[in-house]
């Protein structure tokens, strides 16, 4: 009797185990977020996605960095999600009508935009 219940312990502490989640920690390169204004808008977007954990962007490096389960979203999504909301990330492309919304001083130097220091 002993060792079934022990036998039975093991195995419930093994499910238990199996049942952690992967937590990954990624950086994304956003070159156009360069302001306050770029931040905000990004990490609220990118937050919403289901399995993000973490997304904070460093407008001052123009990058993001996040940290996601992987069971749930990856890395393409949370760059898909970024380009739908109007900016580069990594070799993703914005979405052009995300740009197009995008405030003028959010926009990229080659359309008439750019951030001033």
């Amino acid at each position: 009797m002993r060792y079934i219940l022990l036998l039975f312990f093991f195995v419930c502490v093994q499910l238990c185990f199996a049942q952690v989640k992967p937590v990954v920690t990624a950086t994304v390169k956003i070159p156009q977020a360069l302001c306050i204004q770029c931040k905000n808008r990004l990490e609220y977007q990118v937050k919403r996605l289901d399995g993000v954990i973490e997304f904070v962007v460093n407008y001052r490096k123009g990058e993001a960095r996040l940290k996601f389960l992987t069971d749930r979203t990856d890395i393409e999504q949370v760059k898909t999600m970024i380009s739908n909301t109007g900016y580069d990330a990594d070799d993703v492309l914005a979405n052009a009508d995300a740009y197009k919304r995008l405030p003028i001083s959010c926009k990229k130097l080659a359309d008439k935009g750019g951030h001033k220091y």
